[in-house]
Protein backbone atom coordinates (compact mmCIF):
# COMPACT_ATOMS: atom_id res chain seq x y z
CA UNK A 1 0.00 0.00 0.00
CA UNK A 2 1.80 3.54 -1.24
CA UNK A 3 -0.19 6.53 -0.34
CA UNK A 4 0.30 9.99 -1.30
CA UNK A 5 -0.81 13.34 0.31
CA UNK A 6 -0.30 16.08 -1.90
CA UNK A 7 -0.38 19.23 0.14
CA UNK A 8 1.32 16.81 2.88
CA UNK A 9 2.74 19.63 5.05
CA UNK A 10 -0.10 22.25 4.93
CA UNK A 11 -2.43 21.54 7.73
CA UNK A 12 -4.98 18.97 6.58
CA UNK A 13 -2.15 17.01 5.15
CA UNK A 14 -0.51 17.12 8.40
CA UNK A 15 -3.44 16.05 10.49
CA UNK A 16 -4.20 12.87 7.69
CA UNK A 17 -0.61 12.02 7.63
CA UNK A 18 0.01 11.83 11.47
CA UNK A 19 -3.60 9.67 11.50
CA UNK A 20 -1.90 7.16 9.03
CA UNK A 21 0.83 6.99 10.70
CA UNK A 22 -0.78 6.08 13.62
CA UNK A 23 -2.73 3.67 12.16
CA UNK A 24 -0.11 2.40 9.83
CA UNK A 25 -3.15 0.57 7.82
CA UNK A 26 -5.75 1.94 5.74
CA UNK A 27 -8.28 -0.39 3.63
CA UNK A 28 -7.50 -3.40 5.70
CA UNK A 29 -3.97 -3.41 4.15
CA UNK A 30 -0.52 -2.52 6.00
CA UNK A 31 0.75 1.73 4.71
CA UNK A 32 4.48 0.20 3.27
CA UNK A 33 5.32 4.22 1.71
CA UNK A 34 3.46 7.43 2.52
CA UNK A 35 4.52 9.74 0.13
CA UNK A 36 3.80 13.37 1.00
CA UNK A 37 4.25 16.16 -1.54
CA UNK A 38 4.68 19.43 -1.00
CA UNK A 39 5.90 22.49 -2.73
CA UNK A 40 7.15 23.90 1.02
CA UNK A 41 8.58 21.61 3.70
CA UNK A 42 9.37 22.78 7.27
CA UNK A 43 12.71 22.35 7.97
CA UNK A 44 13.36 19.55 10.64
CA UNK A 45 9.56 18.38 10.31
CA UNK A 46 9.50 15.14 12.63
CA UNK A 47 7.15 13.65 10.42
CA UNK A 48 9.48 13.43 7.19
CA UNK A 49 12.13 11.37 9.39
CA UNK A 50 8.96 8.79 10.90
CA UNK A 51 11.10 5.96 12.40
CA UNK A 52 8.53 3.20 11.38
CA UNK A 53 8.72 -0.05 13.19
CA UNK A 54 7.55 -1.57 10.25
CA UNK A 55 10.01 -0.90 8.26
CA UNK A 56 13.06 -0.13 10.38
CA UNK A 57 14.22 -3.56 9.85
CA UNK A 58 14.92 -2.47 6.03
CA UNK A 59 16.63 0.45 6.69
CA UNK A 60 14.59 3.28 5.96
CA UNK A 61 11.34 5.01 7.01
CA UNK A 62 7.95 4.66 6.27
CA UNK A 63 7.40 8.62 4.73
CA UNK A 64 9.29 9.69 1.92
CA UNK A 65 9.28 13.41 0.83
CA UNK A 66 8.57 15.00 -2.72
CA UNK A 67 8.97 18.69 -2.75
CA UNK A 68 8.28 21.19 -5.29
CA UNK A 69 5.21 21.97 -7.80
CA UNK A 70 3.07 19.19 -7.98
CA UNK A 71 2.68 19.06 -11.97
CA UNK A 72 6.60 19.37 -11.76
CA UNK A 73 7.16 16.00 -9.46
CA UNK A 74 4.56 13.56 -10.88
CA UNK A 75 6.64 11.69 -12.70
CA UNK A 76 8.57 11.40 -9.26
CA UNK A 77 5.47 10.44 -7.75
CA UNK A 78 4.18 7.73 -10.11
CA UNK A 79 7.64 6.42 -10.42
CA UNK A 80 6.30 3.71 -8.19
CA UNK A 81 2.83 2.55 -8.23
CA UNK A 82 0.30 4.52 -6.47
CA UNK A 83 -2.72 2.67 -4.58
CA UNK A 84 -4.48 5.67 -2.96
CA UNK A 85 -3.82 9.36 -3.39
CA UNK A 86 -5.75 12.05 -1.01
CA UNK A 87 -5.40 15.68 -2.79
CA UNK A 88 -5.52 18.26 -0.77
CA UNK A 89 -3.33 20.89 -2.51
CA UNK A 90 -4.81 24.02 -3.24
CA UNK A 91 -4.68 27.73 -3.15
CA UNK A 92 -7.28 28.89 -0.60
CA UNK A 93 -10.11 31.39 -1.54
CA UNK A 94 -9.21 34.72 -1.08
CA UNK A 95 -5.69 34.36 -2.57
CA UNK A 96 -7.57 32.93 -5.62
CA UNK A 97 -10.08 35.35 -5.90
CA UNK A 98 -7.20 38.23 -6.03
CA UNK A 99 -4.78 36.02 -8.44
CA UNK A 100 -6.81 34.30 -11.24
CA UNK A 101 -4.19 32.76 -12.53
CA UNK A 102 -2.71 31.69 -9.25
CA UNK A 103 -6.19 29.58 -8.88
CA UNK A 104 -6.46 28.06 -12.40
CA UNK A 105 -3.07 26.83 -12.00
CA UNK A 106 -2.76 25.55 -8.76
CA UNK A 107 -6.66 24.32 -8.53
CA UNK A 108 -7.43 23.19 -11.81
CA UNK A 109 -4.15 22.42 -14.03
CA UNK A 110 -2.37 20.73 -11.39
CA UNK A 111 -5.44 18.74 -10.48
CA UNK A 112 -6.06 17.66 -14.16
CA UNK A 113 -2.52 16.91 -14.05
CA UNK A 114 -2.48 14.33 -11.58
CA UNK A 115 -5.88 13.14 -12.75
CA UNK A 116 -3.70 12.37 -15.93
CA UNK A 117 -1.04 10.89 -14.18
CA UNK A 118 -3.50 8.27 -12.24
CA UNK A 119 -5.10 7.47 -15.65
CA UNK A 120 -1.74 6.46 -17.48
CA UNK A 121 -0.64 4.03 -14.12
CA UNK A 122 -4.05 1.96 -15.21
CA UNK A 123 -3.54 2.31 -18.88
CA UNK A 124 0.10 0.98 -18.65
CA UNK A 125 -1.66 -2.12 -16.38
CA UNK A 126 -0.43 -1.02 -12.84
CA UNK A 127 -3.12 -0.51 -9.63
CA UNK A 128 -6.53 1.22 -10.37
CA UNK A 129 -5.68 4.10 -8.18
CA UNK A 130 -8.23 5.50 -5.44
CA UNK A 131 -8.36 9.62 -5.65
CA UNK A 132 -9.66 11.55 -3.06
CA UNK A 133 -10.15 15.08 -4.04
CA UNK A 134 -10.95 17.70 -1.21
CA UNK A 135 -13.46 20.21 -2.40
CA UNK A 136 -15.44 22.62 -0.60
CA UNK A 137 -18.48 24.06 0.30
CA UNK A 138 -17.38 27.26 -1.59
CA UNK A 139 -19.07 25.04 -4.75
CA UNK A 140 -22.11 26.59 -3.36
CA UNK A 141 -23.57 30.21 -4.07
CA UNK A 142 -26.67 31.96 -4.02
CA UNK A 143 -27.38 32.99 -7.62
CA UNK A 144 -29.96 36.11 -8.12
CA UNK A 145 -31.48 33.40 -10.53
CA UNK A 146 -31.42 30.42 -8.28
CA UNK A 147 -31.45 30.86 -4.62
CA UNK A 148 -30.05 28.46 -2.44
CA UNK A 149 -33.01 26.40 -0.64
CA UNK A 150 -32.71 26.93 3.03
CA UNK A 151 -31.03 23.18 3.53
CA UNK A 152 -28.18 21.97 0.91
CA UNK A 153 -27.32 18.31 0.29
CA UNK A 154 -25.63 16.95 -2.78
CA UNK A 155 -28.82 17.01 -5.08
CA UNK A 156 -28.46 20.59 -4.81
CA UNK A 157 -26.79 22.27 -8.03
CA UNK A 158 -23.37 23.98 -7.04
CA UNK A 159 -23.33 27.55 -8.76
CA UNK A 160 -20.06 28.83 -6.96
CA UNK A 161 -19.69 32.76 -6.92
CA UNK A 162 -15.74 33.05 -6.42
CA UNK A 163 -12.98 31.58 -8.31
CA UNK A 164 -12.24 28.87 -5.70
CA UNK A 165 -15.40 27.73 -6.05
CA UNK A 166 -15.40 27.47 -9.74
CA UNK A 167 -12.05 25.71 -9.80
CA UNK A 168 -13.29 23.07 -7.19
CA UNK A 169 -16.54 22.38 -8.93
CA UNK A 170 -14.86 22.23 -12.05
CA UNK A 171 -12.35 19.77 -10.57
CA UNK A 172 -15.33 17.74 -9.13
CA UNK A 173 -16.58 16.77 -12.59
CA UNK A 174 -13.16 15.93 -14.03
CA UNK A 175 -12.68 13.12 -10.84
CA UNK A 176 -16.53 12.21 -11.86
CA UNK A 177 -15.93 11.65 -15.52
CA UNK A 178 -12.28 10.01 -15.35
CA UNK A 179 -13.91 7.73 -12.58
CA UNK A 180 -16.69 6.62 -14.84
CA UNK A 181 -14.52 6.13 -17.76
CA UNK A 182 -12.81 3.49 -16.12
CA UNK A 183 -9.79 5.56 -15.21
CA UNK A 184 -9.15 5.54 -11.36
CA UNK A 185 -11.51 5.34 -8.33
CA UNK A 186 -12.45 9.13 -7.87
CA UNK A 187 -14.66 10.19 -4.83
CA UNK A 188 -14.73 14.06 -3.72
CA UNK A 189 -15.23 14.99 0.15
CA UNK A 190 -17.06 18.71 0.01
CA UNK A 191 -14.82 20.21 3.18
CA UNK A 192 -17.21 22.41 5.37
CA UNK A 193 -14.83 25.44 6.95
CA UNK A 194 -12.67 23.67 9.58
CA UNK A 195 -12.09 25.61 12.72
CA UNK A 196 -10.50 25.91 14.74
CA UNK A 197 -6.88 25.80 12.32
CA UNK A 198 -4.14 26.01 14.67
CA UNK A 199 -1.24 28.06 13.86
CA UNK A 200 -1.17 31.14 11.75
CA UNK A 201 -3.34 33.15 9.67
CA UNK A 202 -3.51 31.74 5.85
CA UNK A 203 -5.24 33.69 2.98
CA UNK A 204 -8.42 31.87 3.00
CA UNK A 205 -11.06 34.03 2.90
CA UNK A 206 -13.07 31.94 5.69
CA UNK A 207 -10.28 32.01 8.21
CA UNK A 208 -11.39 34.05 10.46
CA UNK A 209 -13.57 31.85 11.38
CA UNK A 210 -10.38 29.93 13.19
CA UNK A 211 -8.90 33.17 14.03
CA UNK A 212 -11.30 35.14 16.35
CA UNK A 213 -10.79 31.76 18.28
CA UNK A 214 -7.17 30.91 18.06
CA UNK A 215 -6.01 34.78 18.76
CA UNK A 216 -7.79 35.56 21.41
CA UNK A 217 -6.77 31.91 23.26
CA UNK A 218 -3.36 32.98 22.48
CA UNK A 219 -3.98 36.35 24.22
CA UNK A 220 -3.86 38.16 21.06
CA UNK A 221 -6.22 40.92 19.41
CA UNK A 222 -8.50 39.53 16.18
CA UNK A 223 -11.12 41.20 14.19
CA UNK A 224 -14.36 39.52 12.33
CA UNK A 225 -14.83 40.90 9.70
CA UNK A 226 -18.20 39.98 8.95
CA UNK A 227 -21.52 40.56 10.73
CA UNK A 228 -22.15 38.80 13.87
CA UNK A 229 -25.34 37.27 12.84
CA UNK A 230 -24.25 35.67 9.86
CA UNK A 231 -24.79 31.54 10.04
CA UNK A 232 -21.91 29.35 8.73
CA UNK A 233 -20.90 25.51 8.65
CA UNK A 234 -18.45 24.25 10.20
CA UNK A 235 -16.37 20.81 11.12
CA UNK A 236 -13.08 20.51 13.67
CA UNK A 237 -10.38 19.35 12.44
CA UNK A 238 -10.75 16.23 14.15
CA UNK A 239 -14.18 15.23 12.43
CA UNK A 240 -12.61 17.07 9.06
CA UNK A 241 -9.77 14.12 9.05
CA UNK A 242 -12.26 11.38 10.18
CA UNK A 243 -14.42 12.19 7.39
CA UNK A 244 -11.65 12.32 4.74
CA UNK A 245 -10.55 8.59 5.93
CA UNK A 246 -13.88 7.39 6.45
CA UNK A 247 -14.65 8.07 2.55
CA UNK A 248 -10.41 6.92 1.02
CA UNK A 249 -11.76 3.93 2.76
CA UNK A 250 -15.35 2.96 2.01
CA UNK A 251 -15.97 0.68 -0.42
CA UNK A 252 -18.41 1.00 -3.33
CA UNK A 253 -22.06 -0.26 -2.92
CA UNK A 254 -25.47 0.61 -1.81
CA UNK A 255 -25.41 -0.86 2.00
CA UNK A 256 -24.81 0.74 5.18
CA UNK A 257 -21.37 2.51 4.90
CA UNK A 258 -20.55 1.71 1.58
CA UNK A 259 -20.09 4.81 -0.97
CA UNK A 260 -22.90 4.65 -3.69
CA UNK A 261 -22.57 6.74 -6.60
CA UNK A 262 -20.57 9.42 -7.98
CA UNK A 263 -21.79 12.13 -6.13
CA UNK A 264 -19.53 13.87 -3.36
CA UNK A 265 -20.26 13.57 -0.03
CA UNK A 266 -20.58 16.36 1.62
CA UNK A 267 -18.83 16.07 5.09
CA UNK A 268 -21.21 16.67 8.13
CA UNK A 269 -21.78 20.54 9.38
CA UNK A 270 -22.47 22.17 12.44
CA UNK A 271 -24.30 24.89 11.94
CA UNK A 272 -23.83 28.02 14.32
CA UNK A 273 -23.79 32.04 13.86
CA UNK A 274 -20.63 34.13 14.22
CA UNK A 275 -22.23 35.58 17.39
CA UNK A 276 -22.91 32.14 19.26
CA UNK A 277 -19.08 31.76 18.54
CA UNK A 278 -17.82 34.72 20.32
CA UNK A 279 -20.46 33.92 22.59
CA UNK A 280 -18.99 30.58 23.53
CA UNK A 281 -15.40 32.16 23.66
CA UNK A 282 -16.79 34.44 26.20
CA UNK A 283 -18.25 31.58 28.22
CA UNK A 284 -15.33 29.39 28.09
CA UNK A 285 -12.56 31.75 28.70
CA UNK A 286 -13.94 34.73 30.24
CA UNK A 287 -14.70 38.55 29.27
CA UNK A 288 -11.31 39.40 28.80
CA UNK A 289 -10.24 36.78 26.28
CA UNK A 290 -13.62 37.76 24.39
CA UNK A 291 -12.93 41.06 24.18
CA UNK A 292 -9.60 41.06 22.27
CA UNK A 293 -12.13 40.55 19.66
CA UNK A 294 -13.32 43.46 17.25
CA UNK A 295 -15.78 43.37 14.61
CA UNK A 296 -14.92 45.17 11.87
CA UNK A 297 -17.05 44.13 8.40
CA UNK A 298 -15.34 43.60 4.97
CA UNK A 299 -17.43 43.70 2.49
CA UNK A 300 -15.45 41.24 0.40
CA UNK A 301 -15.11 38.72 3.09
CA UNK A 302 -18.48 38.69 3.38
CA UNK A 303 -19.48 38.46 -0.29
CA UNK A 304 -17.35 35.40 -0.49
CA UNK A 305 -17.85 33.58 3.32
CA UNK A 306 -22.20 34.83 2.92
CA UNK A 307 -22.61 33.22 -0.41
CA UNK A 308 -21.89 30.00 1.16
CA UNK A 309 -24.77 27.80 2.74
CA UNK A 310 -25.01 27.03 6.42
CA UNK A 311 -27.54 24.32 6.33
CA UNK A 312 -27.26 20.77 5.07
CA UNK A 313 -28.82 17.64 4.87
CA UNK A 314 -26.17 15.28 6.13
CA UNK A 315 -27.77 12.10 5.28
CA UNK A 316 -25.02 10.74 3.14
CA UNK A 317 -22.56 11.37 5.44
CA UNK A 318 -24.24 10.01 7.96
CA UNK A 319 -24.36 7.06 6.05
CA UNK A 320 -21.08 6.29 5.56
CA UNK A 321 -21.17 6.89 10.04
CA UNK A 322 -20.02 10.22 9.87
CA UNK A 323 -21.78 12.85 12.33
CA UNK A 324 -21.10 16.70 12.94
CA UNK A 325 -19.85 18.38 16.21
CA UNK A 326 -21.76 18.24 19.14
CA UNK A 327 -21.08 21.48 19.75
CA UNK A 328 -19.05 24.66 19.42
CA UNK A 329 -17.91 24.27 23.07
CA UNK A 330 -17.00 20.64 22.33
CA UNK A 331 -14.62 22.02 18.99
CA UNK A 332 -13.05 25.30 21.18
CA UNK A 333 -12.27 22.86 23.53
CA UNK A 334 -11.21 19.99 21.56
CA UNK A 335 -8.79 22.68 20.13
CA UNK A 336 -7.33 23.69 23.49
CA UNK A 337 -6.68 19.88 24.04
CA UNK A 338 -4.69 19.19 20.68
CA UNK A 339 -2.73 22.54 21.34
CA UNK A 340 -2.36 23.77 24.94
CA UNK A 341 1.28 25.31 23.66
CA UNK A 342 -0.99 27.84 21.54
CA UNK A 343 -2.95 29.14 24.64
CA UNK A 344 -2.17 31.84 26.68
CA UNK A 345 -1.13 31.20 30.42
CA UNK A 346 -4.26 30.42 32.43
CA UNK A 347 -6.77 29.94 29.68
CA UNK A 348 -8.78 26.60 29.21
CA UNK A 349 -7.37 24.94 32.61
CA UNK A 350 -9.51 22.47 32.34
CA UNK A 351 -9.26 21.92 28.46
CA UNK A 352 -8.03 18.30 28.51
CA UNK A 353 -11.37 17.13 29.85
CA UNK A 354 -13.11 16.96 26.10
CA UNK A 355 -11.94 14.53 23.98
CA UNK A 356 -14.61 14.07 20.89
Amino acid sequence: MRIVITGGFGFLGRQVADALIERRTLCGAPIDRLVLADRFVPAGSPVAADPSPSSSSRGYPLVDVVQGDLSERLDEIFAQPVDVVIHLASAVSAECEADFELGMSANLDSTRALLEAARAQSAAGGPMPRVVFSSSVAVYGSDPALPLPPVVSESTLPTPRSSYGTQKRVCEQLVAEYTRRGFLDGRVARLMTVSVRPGKPNAAASGFLSGVIREPLAGLPATCPVSPDLRVALASPRRTVEGILRIAEAERGSGPGELCGELPVNLPALTVTVAEMLDTLRRVAGDAIADLVTVAPDPAVEAIVGSWPAVFDNARATALGLEPDESFESVVRAYAEDHPGALAAGVLPTAGAVRS
